[in-house]
């Protein structure tokens, strides 16, 4: 069995879809944590041809929370219109807009307090539109000692499920050893997302924005073609 393992991402690229794709079980850390500068709560869209910020509004609290104990701000109800309303008016001459927006809204918590319910929902909406069938696991229910930290805890969770194989990310080439997985029973292997394009208006192509972009531009059935565009190493 292959695995895969992530923390959870507002509408991430499609690097991450291709991932999930690709392996038999999917790992969404929930106790994992909050990282202020990264893509948990944010990504980039298309905006008047350039990339900008998306973001989901968060109540201030301490940065070394766990990602299942971040809320939502008290304004998010308010703060959720005002992002559809950015995403509308930067698509609404995109061809797949008339099928994609009004599933984005349905998609899109409206009264939601906690982050990881929030953007797991998004995520599982997101897998049902690109007909994404792998089945998730919530991290903390998986039996294993939850203090371990970053290589340690991946064996232990991969071990957990009985895999085989691990597929990460190419950018965990320089944090996770082939040698040390394979002397614990588990072959690791690297995917590296292939170079993706599409028509973006009559733009020059901005790559490795959120799925948002390529949903926007791409029919389903372009997008399931996309999915198998990556190599492993």
């Amino acid at each position: 069995m292959k695995v895969g393992i992530m923390q959870p991402y507002f509408f991430p690229y499609i690097g991450y879809f291709q991932l999930l794709n690709a392996v038999d079980e999917f790992i969404v850390y929930d106790n994992i944590e909050f990282s202020r500068k990264g893509w948990v709560n944010r990504n980039r869209i298309l905006v008047n041809g350039k990339d900008d910020y998306i973001t989901v509004t968060l109540k201030k609290d301490s940065d070394y929370l766990d990602i299942v104990d971040r809320r939502l701000s008290d304004t998010w109800s308010t703060d959720r219109v005002k992002l559809l309303n950015r995403i509308k008016e930067s698509y609404r001459r995109a061809p797949m807009f008339g099928e994609v927006y009004p599933w984005l809204e349905s998609s899109i918590p409206d009264h939601s307090n906690n982050l990881f319910e929030f953007l797991l929902a998004t995520l599982r909406q997101t897998m049902t539109y690109l007909q994404i069938k792998t089945p998730l696991v919530i991290s903390s229910v998986v039996p294993i000692d939850h203090s371990l930290k970053s290589q340690e805890r991946v064996i232990a969770l991969v071990r957990s499920r009985n895999a085989e194989t691990y597929f990460n990310p190419i950018g965990g080439l320089e944090l996770y050893n082939k040698d040390e997985f394979r002397g614990k029973g588990i072959e690791l292997k690297f995917l590296k997302a292939n170079s993706i394009s599409y028509t973006q208006f009559s733009n020059e192509f901005v790559p490795s924005l959120s799925i948002i972009d390529v949903m926007m531009f791409n029919p389903k059935e372009r997008i399931a073609s996309f999915l198998n565009e990556y190599t492993l190493q």
